[in-house]
Order: C-alpha cells, then structure tokens, then sequence
C-alpha cells in the first residue's frame, strides 16, 4: 500500500510567513492526486515537504503507513519530477536514468534492465546515447520521467512537469502521463498552477489558496458543484461569470435581480436560499451557458439579457463572446456559426438551472450542499 496521508501539516517560514496553513489531506493508494492553485498558494511547497526537501513546521506525513517527518528524502520510496528537468549534462540518457540505481549500488544487470524497460516504456530506446543538449524539451521532459521510473518508488511526484514545455507538446504529455498512471499502477501526486492539466490528469483535485485547501473533489464534482467562488472561478475556462445582485422574493418564487433583468432561480435553491430575499448575492454562470436567444422578441422574457458584444474571439467550431450588460461585463462560448459582430446587440438566456449563488462576503457557495463543500 502507498497511501499519502498528511494531517494538519503547516510550513511557516523566518519572519512568521505561512507557506501552508493547517493542510489535511488523503491521497489513496494507486490515487492521482493533483494539487492546483495560483502561484504562492504554498502547492509546490507541499509537494517538497512529502519529498523530505522542506522541514514541516507542524503535522505528520505518512507515507504506506510509516511516518516519515524525520525520514531523509533518499529513505521515503519517492521519486520526484521537477520542472527544469534536473538532468546531468554531462551524462548520457542512459547514464542520467541509471545513476540514482548505480549509488545504491544495484547490480549492473537490473540496473541494465530497469533502464531499458523504463525507456522503452518512454518510447526513448533510441536517445539512450544521447546528451541532453541534444534532445528537445519534451525528449528531456521523458528522460525526466524515465529516471523517476527506474526506482519504482512507491509515490512519484511532479512539480508542474510540463510548464517549459509548448501548447502542443504540453497536451501530449498529458496524454502521455496519463497513460503511464495506469501502466504503472503507483501513487502519483502532481502540482500545477494549470486547471486544464488538473481537469484532464486528476482521479482528484485539490484547489489551495493562500496555503490552504479550498476543495477536494473529483474534476467533473469540482466544475459543477465548486465549494466557494474561488474555485468556481480558478477551475474552468474560460472562467465562471459572476453577477453582482439581489435575491428577491415574488409572487411564490425566488429571483436574482441582475439590476437590468430577473433571472428566476429554479425551484431547489428556494429552500436554501428562501431567508436570504432582500440580501446582496453573487451569480454564478458559466460562459457555456450562456445561449444567443434568436428571437429579437424575447427580450425582457424570463431569464434573458440585453447585451451588446464587444470582443468577438473565433476558435474554430466555437467562438468566445465578450459581452456587456448596462451593470456587467460576461463571456459566452457559442457555436462558430452563430452570428455575431462586434458592436452588435443581442438578446441572451442563461440556463439558471445550472448556476450557483455565492455569499458575497464569504465566497462560500449557498446552492451546494454541505457533502459536496467539504468533500
């Protein structure tokens, strides 16, 4: 078993700067766990504290049952990525993936072997005799790899992989990775400041800010039933739209008045929200649901807005619209073929059955419910 189990670890550096506050966490075996968040929110610094290359203020960290706080990074049956690659220049790639086996002194037969196997794996036998300032950055990237494989560690962890690498190469080693999760049947933590890279990699996701956890869930979970408005906001792109306004009760119903329009919230968010008529609230409302309404007559219906586009951003079979209302700004994603030029007015519905309401104040998503928050 390689569970990864971390309770209440926080990392406070000189000067009373805390790095990771109070971060508990399970990552089960064969699991992997992706850690996402912007820049600073203390991610990589979790990551290196599993590693044993950053002491833990306080907490424990276990890793297949052992307690490992005191452990040295060479003990722990880890095997970690960086993102510069971290690969000896002077050595050949066979010789950089053979030489963490070769100062434990593994023979040279299994050391021969477990090299071979790893690059073949890799689809990197031909490059063994190469330098790396011979290879190109997604070659480095599976050498990178290929000597984390060799060791057969019980966890591997990755510390933003593939951000050096280019769009293109960045989407095939996603793919790559992904299918070297399930070959290798191992435990796997994997830091990015990328959702994509979080959405497409992840059995579960973990969103930090400033150093704390926001949410863990499964990808699709945290898209659709994100805890607060932070990872609704971080997780999907583009990102959620949110709209400043009122909850209002009438005629039996609940309403969000926008200020130019009422969009009339669907009946399960009444009881959860029934005690807050009158009071501010944030709409949440993804750019996807946002939907042209073709008929010029139906403005002013139920759950459409008056807009005027303002960017338009083609993307082959689909197009970004920036749009505005007299009170906001919002992106819509709508088919290529719609018609749409800038300057133009137009009339949108919005498929409030798939929005959230967000405390203003807190952040915290009033429509989830408690199971889905703390998940």
């Amino acid at each position: 078993m390689a569970e990864v189990v971390i309770e209440g670890v926080t990392k406070v550096y000189p000067g009373n700067v805390a790095a990771v506050r109070n971060v508990s966490l399970h990552i089960k075996d064969l699991e992997l766990m992706v850690l996402v968040g912007p820049s600073g929110c203390g991610k990589s610094t979790m990551l290196r504290m599993v590693a044993g290359l950053e002491e833990i203020t306080e907490g424990v960290i276990s890793i297949g049952g052992r307690v490992v706080n005191d452990v040295p990074p060479k003990d722990r049956d880890i095997a970690m990525v960086f993102q510069n690659y971290a690969l000896y220049p002077h050595m050949t790639v066979y010789n950089n993936m053979a030489f963490g086996l070769k100062l434990r002194r593994y023979p040279k037969p299994e050391i021969d072997e477990r090299v071979r196997e790893a690059a073949g794996i890799l689809g990197i036998e031909a490059l063994l005799d190469r330098k790396p300032k011979a290879l190109s950055g997604g070659e480095r990237q599976r050498v990178a790899v290929g000597r984390a494989i060799v060791r057969k560690p019980k966890v591997f962890l990755f510390d933003e992989p593939l951000s050096n690498l280019d769009a293109k190469l960045r989407v095939e080693m996603r793919a790559e990775l992904n299918k070297l999760h399930h070959r290798l049947e191992t435990t796997m933590i994997y830091v990015t400041h990328d959702q994509v890279e979080a959405m497409t990699l992840g059995d579960r996701i973990a969103v930090m800010k400033d150093g704390t956890l926001q949410q863990v869930a499964p990808p699709l979970e945290i898209y659709d039933r994100p805890a607060n408005q932070f990872v609704a906001g971080f997780i999907g792109t583009p990102p959620m739209n949110f709209l400043k306004g009122t909850l209002v009760a009438q005629d039996g119903a609940l309403f969000f008045d926008e200020g130019s329009a009422r969009l009339r919230l669907p009946e399960r968010f009444w009881p959860l929200l029934a005690r807050r008529a009158g009071q501010k609230a944030i709409l949440g409302v993804r750019p996807e649901t946002v939907t042209a309404q073709p008929d010029p007559a139906a403005a002013g219906q139920q759950n459409t807005l008056r807009v005027k586009i303002n960017v338009v951003e083609p993307l082959g079979d689909e197009m970004l619209l920036y749009l505005s209302t007299p009170r906001h700004d919002l992106i819509a994603k709508m088919d290529a073929h719609q018609r749409a030029e800038v300057g133009q007015e137009m009339t949108v519905a919005i498929q409030v059955a798939r929005s959230h309401v967000f405390d203003p104040d807190t952040g915290v998503n009033l429509t989830a419910t408690p199971a889905t928050a703390n998940a």
